[in-house]
């Protein structure tokens, strides 16, 4: 049972990027599934989340309107597209699997990890 980050890169600000959270072992649509991420020296924060139906989204405040999280449960699949990127948004991106089928932005609610993808935005 594991998720596989994948996607991250160097780009410039301003750019896109696009992160994937495939599952295996388990099938994720039954689950809601979160993108945290973190900075050096600095906690794991929230970044979004879908719920297992990809029906409801939630948003950091400082990623609204630049990222979009979606879903592709026939693929075991989900997605972070990234647009308008900024220098603060260099991080490890780590998706989650939710215990349950509603989106949180608590830690604790999730429980598994995957092993987190590295987004470097250059000014």
């Amino acid at each position: 049972v594991q998720l596989q980050a994948s996607g991250g890169g160097l780009v410039q600000a301003g750019g896109s990027l696009r992160l994937s959270c495939e599952a295996s072992g388990f099938t994720i649509s039954n689950f809601a599934v979160g993108w945290f991420r973190q900075a050096p020296g600095t906690e794991r924060k929230f970044v979004a989340a879908i719920d297992w139906g990809g029906v409801r989204t939630k948003y950091a405040d400082s990623v609204k309107g630049r990222f979009t999280i979606s879903r592709e449960n026939a693929k075991n699949t989900v997605y972070l597209q990234m647009t308008n990127l900024e220098p603060e948004d260099t991080a490890v991106y780590y998706c989650a699997k939710d215990r349950g089928r509603l989106t949180s932005v608590r830690l604790l609610n999730y429980d598994k990890w995957g092993q987190g993808t590295l987004v470097t935005v250059s000014s």
